[in-house]
Order: C-alpha cells, then sequence, then structure tokens
C-alpha cells in the first residue's frame, strides 16, 4: 500500500458523509462550553444530559505537532470528517514514555529525564481545534501496554534498565502483564508518573492560553489505558492497585476542580474476571464513570478466519458484557461509557478496500444496545469506537508499521495497519453517522 489517497477512497468517504451533520467551527452556546459533571448515573452539561458519540484518536497529538512527524492539515481534515459524522467525543493518548521497549512509539511525550514540548505543543493544537468543533477529549496518562512506552517504560526507568517485551516468546503470557504491575507498588516509577500528572493538568494551552484546567474542551483525565490489577489473581496485589487508583484520582482532583476522572479500565475483563475488583476500583468517591471495552477477536469470542461460523457466539457475549456493565454501573450509581471496541474486516483482512459487513454488524449491536439504555434513561452515557483510521494509509505490503513511518491510524504501532481502525470510505462511517442521529434525538432531560 502507498500513502497517497485515490480517487475511489475520497469519493466513497464523500457519499457516505452526505447527509450528515456540518461543522461549524466556533459556533458553541455557552451551554455547551460549560463542564460536563456527574450527577449520580447521569453525566451532565448546565442542566442537559450529556449523551455523546466518540471515537479514538491517540495520535492527535502527533498530527498537530509543529515537527517533521506531525500533519495539522491532515488532523483539520480528520476531525472535520468526524465532525461530520456527528463524532463529538474523542478519546486521547497524552503521554508517552520514551525508553527500550520494541514496540513503543516514537517519539515520545517524556523519557526518564526530560519532556518533549514539541508534542505537548501538538497537544495543544489539537485541543483548541476541537473546541472549534465542539468536540470533547478523554486525556489518558499512560498506558498499561506497551505500544506507548506506559508502565513497563516507567519501571525501566528506576530499576537499572530492566523490562519484559509483550509477545516475547521467551516471556508468554502472562509474564509481561505480572511483571508491569510491579508499577503499582514502586514508590519511584509512580513518582515518576505523578510528576508527569502535575506538569500537563497544571499545563497552559500555547494556542489558547487556557489553562487545561479551566478550559471544558477536556471532558476526562484518565488514569491510563486499561490498567490490570497483573495478569493473573496470583501476582495481583489488589491493596497497591487500588491505593495506586485511589492516589492518582485525588492528586488530579487536587490540581484540577472541574474535570472528571475515570481509570480506562476494560471493565470486566480488566479486573481479571472478577466482579468485587472492577466494583471496588470503581466504588472510590474520587472516580466519576465506569469504563467498558469489548474485543470479541481479542478475547477469542470469535475468530477473524471464521466471522461467518463464529460471529453469533461473539453477539452473544458481546450482548451479555454489555448488559453486566450496565448492571454494575446501575450498583454503583455512576455513568457507563462504553470506550473501547473493535472489530475486524471481513476475513481478517488489514486492507481497506475488502468489506467490512460483520464490523458493521458488530458496531450496530453496540450502538443498539446504547441507545436502549439511554432511552430508558440508564447509566450508558457514549460509546468511543476504537479508533479512527481515516485517509492513513499502511506504508508496507505487510501492513506492518515501521520507525519513521507518518501514516499514524488508529491502528497502535504493535498492530497490523488496518486491523481495527475505519477508513475514510468504509460503510461503517454511515453506521456510527445514524447512530449520532439517533441519539442526537433522545431528550435532553431523559
Amino acid at each position: 500500500m502507498n500513502n497517497t489517497i485515490d480517487r475511489r477512497a475520497l469519493l466513497g468517504s464523500a457519499a457516505l458523509l452526505a447527509g450528515c451533520a456540518t461543522v461549524r467551527p466556533g459556533d458553541a452556546t455557552g451551554a455547551e462550553r460549560a463542564f460536563v459533571r456527574r450527577e449520580g448515573m447521569r453525566l451532565m452539561v448546565g442542566d442537559r444530559r450529556y449523551r455523546f458519540v466518540g471515537a479514538n484518536m491517540w495520535y492527535a497529538a502527533y498530527l498537530g505537532a509543529d515537527a517533521p512527524y506531525g500533519d495539522r492539515p491532515r488532523l483539520i481534515r480528520e476531525l472535520d470528517a468526524l465532525a461530520a459524522m456527528g463524532v463529538t467525543n474523542l478519546r486521547i493518548l497524552a503521554s508517552a514514555e520514551e525508553g527500550p521497549l520494541r514496540n513503543a512509539i516514537k517519539p515520545g511525550f517524556r523519557t526518564a529525564t526530560s519532556v518533549n514540548d514539541t508534542l505537548l505543543g501538538g497537544l495543544d493544537f489539537a485541543l483548541s481545534e476541537m473546541a472549534k468543533r465542539n468536540m470533547r477529549a478523554v486525556l489518558y496518562l499512560t498506558n498499561f501496554w506497551e505500544w506507548s512506552g506506559g508502565m513497563m517504560t516507567y519501571l525501566s526507568y528506576v530499576n537499572g534498565g530492566r523490562y519484559i517485551d509483550m509477545n516475547d516468546p521467551a516471556h508468554p503470557w502472562p509474564a509481561f502483564a505480572n511483571f508491569n504491575a510491579q508499577f503499582y507498588g514502586d514508590a519511584r516509577a509512580v513518582g515518576l508518573y505523578n510528576d508527569w500528572i502535575r506538569k500537563l493538568v497544571t499545563r497552559t494551552n500555547g494556542v489558547t492560553r487556557t489553562a487545561y484546567a479551566e478550559d471544558p474542551t477536556i471532558m476526562a483525565w484518565q488514569l491510563a489505558n486499561e490498567p490490570r490489577p497483573a495478569g493473573d489473581v496470583a501476582h495481583a496485589v489488589l491493596p497497591q492497585f487500588y491505593a495506586w487508583v485511589q492516589g492518582t484520582a485525588r492528586l488530579i482532583k487536587s490540581l484540577d476542580r472541574h474535570h472528571l476522572v475515570s481509570t480506562g479500565s476494560e471493565g470486566l475483563k480488566g479486573s481479571l474476571e472478577r466482579p468485587e475488583i472492577l466494583l471496588a476500583e470503581h466504588a472510590m468517591s474520587e472516580v466519576d464513570y465506569l469504563t467498558a471495552h469489548i474485543w470479541p477477536n481479542n478475547w477469542t469470542w470469535v475468530r477473524q478466519a471464521d466471522l461467518p461460523g463464529t460471529y453469533a457466539r461473539g453477539e452473544a457475549l458481546s450482548r451479555e458484557y454489555i448488559d453486566k456493565h450496565i448492571g454494575f454501573a446501575r450498583q454503583l450509581d455512576k455513568p457507563l461509557v462504553i470506550e473501547e471496541f473493535g472489530y475486524p474486516r471481513d476475513g481478517g483482512s488489514n486492507d481497506p478496500a475488502v468489506a467490512t459487513q460483520y464490523k458493521d454488524r458488530f458496531y450496530r449491536l453496540i450502538y443498539a444496545a446504547a441507545e436502549r439504555d439511554m432511552a430508558a434513561g440508564g447509566p450508558t452515557a457514549g460509546t468511543n469506537f476504537w479508533a479512527w483510521n481515516g485517509e492513513a494509509r499502511a506504508q508496507h505490503p505487510d501492513f506492518r508499521f515501521q520507525p519513521g513511518d507518518l501514516q499514524y491510524m488508529g491502528d497502535p504501532p504493535h498492530e497490523p495497519q488496518g486491523w481495527y481502525g475505519i477508513f475514510t470510505g468504509d460503510t461503517t462511517v454511515r453506521v456510527v453517522a445514524d447512530h449520532a442521529a439517533a441519539v442526537a434525538r433522545l431528550p435532553a432531560a431523559g
């Protein structure tokens, strides 16, 4: 694949976006620009219930950077395309720890001893452009997984350089996750992480000159992407994990009185399949809402080589997973956001020319469940699909990201480029837009 956008893809995108919401930069009302807050199971903006249709776009700060690896014109085009679909919320990477891990994105936001001010400027620019389109951001502050450095890299900063690469045959699962869990009890590693939080949460946007803590474009700070207490129960030191969750959330709240805080958890899967862990982690008063991620292919609920034969099982398990998390949210009296869900293209292909029949069907399942719960006044507040690939195209025939590649897309560097993300021209664009229209029709007081 090359990095040019062919005419067929552009025409397909135009057709799929026809009739979607138009973009009117700068038309936000005072109510729309108020902060999102929580009232029991509801997210609110002013006196209106806040519901959203969102996307994951981890790489927004990279495109926004004024650097050779940035592409501000593309970022603007991608935000316009998402806004036209009705997407109003983006979940964005706000930290990447540069270090020894094989598959971690470079450059990072930080090293052990330095900060990448250019990449922070890219985040500033992305937030400023989102504000023009009435979008809100969820910013996650580190990663349990290796593709942005994350907790393993923090540990390497303080333990003499020791680490494990994910998917290393010499250290099969769950060795990576169990090693990673040492982070929660390592005061030096957590101290470096807390230093980053202080720097970011107290930052002033260099474009808008608005302090992050005073910017309603930000909906929530998130402790990490998919933090797990360990890879298995035997290695989970739960008091350390809970102390990290509560301590981090309290630190953020002490620096920022306006914004919500969430964990970034997968939900039950990220809680070692133990409801008591999920409930304990999210019952803390400092945590404002529950998150759930749904990955039928990663969790072997379906097999991408046989979607026709396995889809029904994955569908049933996905419905059950959603229902369980709606129940957990009701028990906690907190909102629920289904903030990651992904599905492969037909046949497990990574090629944007291949159809997305089963992906579209899966998205409709997620969206129908969210719409039903929203209409019933339930805790579901929003959805963020994983992820937006937009106009990016893989640079290599094997669909693998290589150092120096600049066609950032929602599929992170350690995964095949095109595996789960939505490209311009995909029929999934219309599925998202239809869901956004349905959510927009719901009563604001529901």
